[in-house]
């Protein structure tokens, strides 16, 4: 642009004053739309917050932000076309039916992703209060996440192709481009892949959670999982390390959970001697009255005490039962409890418990000829 067409230019301003009083017009009306709907928000947010719903109070303050700058967008987009109409000059201001276009498909998305991420928030508070209060429905926590992570990279995809189509670039010949570069970068990246749909399995078939303990007979893998990602599952070992395992692993291995088990076992075999063989019968029926009695056995299981082998140097009977309890160190005091009761049952009935022992019968004829000997 020279100096002739500037000062044609400026001419034109003066001459066209009356689109100022247009522009302070629709700012005017911008500034008094965006009050009316914080007004309206603080009105239905004080109503909502005593709904019982989760979704409502979301939606509104989801598209709260997002609607205020929708309305500035709008109000600006269109002051600026009056302001372009105006001055035939200024080249730089055609931009503007793209940029509202765009703007309001970013504000879109915006939105979405607020009300999913406020959504999912709920909803895992939801679900702690509910497994607190024994809700054997409640959602995993896990799952909620996955879920949540592929609807929001669903939404910014979309958007980013509407975005596209709006300044003109064909999407169709982005998906065939993408089709073939796919190809390629999946020959490249394979490994990757695999863990990614390695992840993406383990949050459909929900073997375990964040905060399970689980282990693997296939592997040295024992621990707690703290976080469960797209490409690697971080386990914190006993010894407190972590330990990173690519997800495709999974697949390919079998899992043991043992955090969703019912009760925990006390499986042991004990022997007493063979001069207490009259008082096994006794012995064995306190031993059940005891476990049937012990507020920390579950009853509703297989109880069982039973000889079960006449052994080298012991009469060898087992106890078989579960406990109430899954939790590890609760366990230990409750299988040291059992087992105290049973020895002091065992001395109660005047047995002992056997130890290897080998007794050697001479004839008394040979001791006899032995000693005789030996004096003589």
């Amino acid at each position: 642009m020279d100096v002739n067409e500037a000062s044609t230019t400026l001419v034109k301003l003066y001459s066209h004053s009356g689109w100022i009083a247009q522009v302070f017009i629709v700012v005017f009306l911008t500034l008094l739309l965006n009050y009316i709907q914080k007004l309206v928000y603080n009105r239905l947010h004080k109503k909502l917050h005593r709904s019982a719903k989760l979704w409502d109070e979301i939606l509104l303050s989801a598209i709260q932000k997002p609607l205020g700058f929708f309305i500035w967008l709008v109000g600006l987009s269109y002051a600026i076309e009056i302001v372009r109409k105006s001055t035939e000059g200024l080249s730089i201001l055609d931009a503007v039916d793209n940029v509202r276009a765009v703007g309001t498909v970013i504000l879109i998305v915006w939105a979405l992703l607020r009300f999913i991420n406020q959504f999912e928030k709920k909803l895992v508070a939801h679900n702690k209060k509910n497994k607190k209060q024994g809700d054997e429905n409640a959602l995993d926590e896990t799952t909620l996440h996955a879920v949540g992570q592929l609807v929001r990279i669903s939404i910014i995809i979309t958007g980013l192709l509407v975005g596209l189509q709006t300044f003109g670039v064909p999407i169709t010949g982005l998906l065939a481009f993408g089709g073939v570069g796919g190809i390629a970068v999946g020959l490249a990246a394979k490994d990757l892949l695999a863990n990614f749909f390695g992840g993406l399995m383990v949050f459909l078939d929900r073997p375990f959670s964040v905060g399970d303990w689980i282990r693997s007979p296939d592997r040295n893998i024992e621990g707690t999982v703290e976080h469960i990602g797209w490409r690697l599952t971080r386990i914190r070992t006993f010894d407190k390390r972590p330990l990173y395992v690519p997800n495709a692993l999974f697949s390919t291995i079998s899992v043991e959970n043992p955090s969703r088990m019912m009760n925990r076992r006390i499986k042991h075999v004990i022997g007493v001697r063979y001069d207490d063989a009259s008082k096994i019968s006794q012995m064995l029926g306190d031993i059940r009255t005891m476990l049937h009695n012990h507020p920390e056995i579950d009853t509703n299981q297989t109880l069982m005490v039973n000889l079960i082998e006449f052994g080298t140097s012991s009469l060898n009977f087992f106890i078989y039962t579960f406990t109430k309890t899954t939790d590890w160190v609760k366990f230990q005091a409750v299988q040291e409890d059992v087992l105290l009761k049973i020895y002091q049952l065992i001395e109660k009935n005047g047995a002992e418990c056997a130890f290897p022992t080998q007794t050697v019968h001479v004839p008394k004829g040979v001791a006899l000829n032995n000693l005789l000997t030996a004096q003589s």
